[in-house]
């Protein structure tokens, strides 16, 4: 890496500390104020930060792209534009009503103590910031001399360091400056890509003909897998955060619709810039696509602005995640637990700020040890994601259409799906492939569906 671009990184990383660190104070003056930035979030913060923290996995997309073409978009995109305009028209809105913190804590309020903390701890395993620290730490150990060790601490410093500080409020003006520089990168490589090889139209004539098929050479199963495995969407504990914070509903619902709008943006220029990759270059370790092509056709200073734009990607991921998982860690679990529903509010309010901040160095020790010790933790968070989201998408959905009728047997509509779903991993394994060739996912949602409708048989049976 040229010298220049190694001044590019130097002060997007400066610049992204002092912006983080600027003007903070007043974020702890209350927990409402640390957490969810006084629920001031206006539209444009609600925006910058939703789309840049829903790109944390980049690398993959452009491997996903480099080995099957416009599959990606299919299964890594379309899907989550299906669920996000179904959540900003029946769930944003409501979100921001209900004036909750987080998704445990809607939990304890509608369900109870026990079922707040059971949702916190499925919670904490799919909102682990683990895989996109590894992400960081490779692409610093790739493109830099620094050793890997290194790069995974160098990586959780500088992601986590400002919101301890800064809380909510350091993440959405550091993702409004990522949000930018990663729209720039990729606009500038696909500038260098269209000059060198050809507007896109002719990547058609270049690339195998199944990397311009729906399926990749897939079976439609695999397509429909994908689909619904977007269906957390809903649970996704980011949107949740975002939309409590705004000044109001509508600009939940507004920032969900106008996000979706960005995520297609972007979705063009990554999946494009994937494309070129293929027509370009014969790479051993797809995973590395987008910063190779870089490496590959941009001059210096704009290769350096390019890396900047795949660091902002994952990085205003690792700070957001990292920050949920504090809340969930120290607010929703531990906070919950030792604090007694008799302290004043004034005093649960301290309490909370402390504990999450305390859940912040918790959750990164842990975060950094599983990103050490687990190098394939990308795997492992799709894996858990499809195993723990079944236990809590009825729960939650169910809040808001039947507030009336909720589940009475909570506990076992949260734990069961979540135990068949680990079964069915488990027996896959063992046999080396999952039972009628169905991920984890299916049973466990299907568990908690019939559950769910025992429930309302019983409920209605008791009425007559």
């Amino acid at each position: 890496m040229h010298f220049l671009d190694s001044i590019i990184i130097g002060a997007y990383v400066f610049i992204l500390i002092y912006i983080g660190f600027n003007r903070t104070k007043k974020s702890r003056s209350s927990s409402e104020e640390y957490l969810l930035m006084g629920r001031r979030l206006s539209l444009p913060g609600f925006v910058a930060s939703l789309v840049a923290t829903w790109y944390g996995g980049i690398l993959g997309l452009g491997e996903n792209t480099y080995l099957y073409g416009i599959q990606t978009w299919f299964i890594l995109a379309m899907p989550y534009y299906v669920f996000g305009l179904i959540f900003a028209f029946f769930i944003a809105e409501k979100i921001s009503l209900e004036k909750f913190i987080s998704i445990p804590d809607h939990f304890h309020n509608y369900y109870g103590h026990t079922a707040g903390i059971i949702s916190a701890l499925l919670i904490l395993v799919i909102a682990s910031p683990a895989p996109y620290i590894l992400s960081l730490s490779i692409l610093l150990q790739t493109f830099t001399d620094i050793s890997f060790s290194w790069s995974l601490i160098l990586s959780l410093i500088i992601s986590l360091s400002y919101i301890w500080s800064g809380g909510f409020k350091s993440i959405i003006r550091t993702d409004i400056f990522q949000f930018i520089l990663m729209y720039s990168g990729f606009v500038i490589i696909l500038i260098f890509c269209w000059k060198e090889y050809g507007p896109p139209i002719e990547l058609i004539g270049k690339l195998p003909q199944s990397f311009l098929d729906p399926l990749g050479g897939m079976k439609p199963q695999y397509i429909l897998v994908w689909f619904f495995i977007a269906m957390w969407t809903f649970v996704d504990p980011g949107f949740y955060q975002r939309c409590s914070a705004v000044k109001s509903p509508g600009v939940a619902k507004k920032g969900v619709l106008i996000s979706i709008f960005f995520w297609f943006i972007f979705d063009v220029l990554t999946i494009t810039t994937g494309l070129y990759a293929k027509v370009a270059m014969e790479i051993s370790s797809p995973l590395y696509t987008f910063p190779l092509l870089g490496s590959q056709i941009l001059p210096p200073i704009f290769f350096g602005l390019f890396l900047v734009a795949i660091l902002s990607t994952i990085m205003s991921t690792v700070d957001s995640l990292g920050f949920i998982s504090a809340i969930t860690f120290g607010r929703d679990i531990m906070w919950r637990i030792k604090t007694s529903p008799i302290v004043k509010n004034n005093e649960k309010v301290l309490e909370s700020t402390h504990f999450v901040q305390q859940g912040l160095f918790v959750m990164s020790f842990l975060a950094l040890l599983l990103a050490i010790t687990i190098p394939s933790v990308v795997r492992l968070w799709y894996v858990t994601g499809s195993i723990i989201v079944p236990g809590i998408l009825i729960p939650f959905l169910v809040t808001f259409y039947n507030k009336s009728n909720l589940p009475k047997n909570i506990i076992q509509l949260m734990v069961l799906p979540v135990m068949v779903g680990i079964m069915w991993f488990i027996m896959g394994n063992i046999t080396g492939g999952y039972p009628l060739d169905l991920e984890p996912f299916y049973p466990g949602l299907l568990t908690s569906l019939i559950i769910y409708l025992f429930n309302i048989k019983y409920a209605f049976r008791n009425r007559t």
